[in-house]
């Protein structure tokens, strides 16, 4: 994540239900502030623009969803975070795959079932629970040490 920032890159993020309030969370920390006062650094939620959102559901398929915005904005060396406590969420999936196919790095949470995003991810934060409320604060809380690690070199 430092290096991609360093370069320009930015970090996206993308979840379902309760892990898209996590990836808008997580990007308006690094966007706004975490804890230090710093420069901003470049991340977007994937699943705040309610024009997108409906219009691509609408015109397409919901599967699509964030590998649609991920085709436009991602470009190589992109971080590109997916949040899903299956690990199994199809936009989700597909989303990781069109970050993959463009040169991004690729990170996802899931919870302890085998998914395929653990399998197709560079990299995999899989929290040791099968139930989506502790996976949920797991998740937020390995992200916030990941904050935490950009306000120490950032701010």
């Amino acid at each position: 994540m430092v290096r991609s920032l360093k370069e320009g890159g930015k970090v996206l993020w993308m979840g379902n239900g309760g892990s898209a309030a996590d990836a808008q969370h997580m990007a308006a920390e690094l966007m706004v502030r975490y804890v230090k006062n710093r420069a901003p650094l470049a991340s977007i939620a994937l699943t705040t623009d309610s024009s997108i959102l409906t219009a691509h559901t609408n015109d397409f398929e919901f599967e699509t969803l964030f590998s649609r915005q991920i085709e436009g904005l991602a470009r190589p060396g992109d971080i590109v975070i997916g949040l899903s406590t299956s690990g199994r969420s199809p936009n989700v999936v597909k989303g990781i795959e069109k970050a993959r196919d463009l040169g991004c790095v690729t990170v996802a949470m899931t919870g302890n079932q085998p998914s395929v995003l653990a399998e197709i991810s560079d990299f995999c934060f899989q929290v040791d629970s099968d139930e989506t409320a502790r996976i949920q604060e797991a998740h937020s809380f390995i992200s916030h040490l990941l904050c935490e690690g950009l306000d120490e070199e950032f701010g």
